[in-house]
């Protein structure tokens, strides 16, 4: 999780909770693990490029 949060900049903890309320990066679940892959994460990272404040 310390890397995958890394990749996004976004704590594990907040990773945490937008895994469980939706709206996080792509994930697998294994028996009670949670792996993220490298390329979604930077996908979902740069999806959310943003020019300006505004909209």
């Amino acid at each position: 999780m310390k890397q995958a949060s890394g990749v996004v900049g976004l704590s594990p903890s907040t990773l945490n909770t937008l895994r469980s309320r939706g709206g996080g990066p792509p994930y697998v679940k294994m028996g009670r693990r949670v792996f993220y892959r490298v390329a979604d994460l930077r996908a979902w990272r740069d999806a959310r490029l943003r020019s300006s404040t505004a909209g």
